[in-house]
């Protein structure tokens, strides 16, 4: 089933990241330009996150043929990554950001069996603003050669770090990216939550408003607010006032504050610190704890070697009971400007 027909009316939806996962994808990264000067150290961080990971459920790592899958067979092993969970394809990419060009898995459960479908959103970069994405662009379609799943095409530009979901009917977004006409010029509000609840099931909408300084996407909301639980989420805040990132954060716990869920009820609200303003270069950079990724068992968390890391493994350990956290560090990383969530995509199972 390749698909005309809206996921959502045959009963489809978006789980939720914490819901069980069969795997993780990832995309090996490769493009020197991402990260000038730090190309070198960046590799064994995806080592690390895979062997994380490959701990408590299976990686798949899409390694683009430019790269030797001898060498990246040969980091994980170094960093401890168990091969017997980890699945290396050779499938061409121009960057390395897989919640961003790979596709959005939606489930549905019917007669005992549990079907899953691939969402292949169009992609260009963040608007227009790194070409080439030819390869990026293509990234969903051969997951579908790869897994053998059927596959749907919205027709619409969208980014996996744009949208976070409690898995029972509302999304989280921000009016600076998914309205940004950058992505999808002729497309109001409206139409943009209508292709949100054709494609991934829901019914509910909370629109935040700016994302943090240095956040090259136009203000992702995996840099700044996450659902945690089907009515909680925890938000980044800055607390010095001097910061740019203090009023369009302290502006988005106030809409929080007035949002409901899909049931109506208001939202349990979770504050996490900001780290201190990270530069490269001159430039500031999009750090933020907020970008963790939540695996089986385990929650990933960038940390950036600063006296505000323990605070926020500890916020993000009382949210997750029963999951280990670990911080991995990541100044390197976000030099490319992303950190673990922009680079991982769930499969539900």
């Amino acid at each position: 089933m390749m698909g005309d027909r809206p996921p959502a009316s045959a009963g489809f939806r978006m789980p939720a990241e914490w819901e069980p996962h069969a795997a993780t994808w990832l995309s090996w990264p490769h493009n020197p330009e991402t990260w000038p000067g730090k190309m070198e150290a960046v590799p064994r961080i995806w080592a690390k996150l895979a062997a994380e990971l490959s701990s408590v459920e299976s990686v798949h790592i899409l390694v683009d043929p430019r790269s030797s899958t001898d060498r990246v067979r040969d980091l994980l092993t170094s960093e401890g990554a168990g091969l017997d969970r980890v699945a290396l394809y050779e499938v061409a990419t121009n960057d390395a950001w897989m919640r961003d060009h790979g596709p959005t898995f939606v489930v549905r459960d019917r007669d005992g069996e549990r079907e899953t479908m691939l969402i292949d959103w169009s992609y260009n970069a963040w608007g227009g603003k790194y070409p080439p994405w030819d390869a990026d662009d293509l990234v969903p379609s051969r997951l579908q050669e790869i897994l053998g799943m059927p596959l749907y095409s919205p027709g619409v530009v969208l980014e996996g770090g744009s949208i976070d979901v409690n898995g029972s009917g509302t999304v989280l977004t921000t009016e600076s990216c998914l309205l940004n006409p950058n992505r999808n010029p002729t497309y109001a509000r409206e139409q943009i939550e209508e292709v949100l609840r054709a494609t991934l099931g829901l019914s509910h909408c909370i629109w935040l408003g700016d994302g943090i300084v240095g956040d090259d996407t136009d203000g992702h909301i995996d840099d700044v607010t996450r659902f945690v639980g089907p009515r909680s989420v925890v938000t980044a805040i800055e607390h010095d006032r001097g910061d740019a990132n203090f009023e369009p954060l302290r502006a988005n716990v106030q809409r929080l504050e007035r949002a409901v869920d899909e049931e109506g009820r208001s939202l349990e609200i979770h504050t996490l610190p900001m780290p201190p303003a990270l530069y490269d270069d001159g430039h500031r950079l999009p750090a933020s704890y907020a970008n963790f990724y939540i695996a089986n068992s385990l929650v990933v968390v960038p940390v950036f070697g600063c006296d505000r890391d323990d605070a926020a493994l500890q916020c993000l350990a009382a949210l997750f009971p029963g999951r280990r956290i670990v911080g991995i560090e990541a100044v390197d990383l976000v030099a490319g400007l992303g950190a673990f969530h922009c680079i991982t995509q769930q499969q539900p199972a």
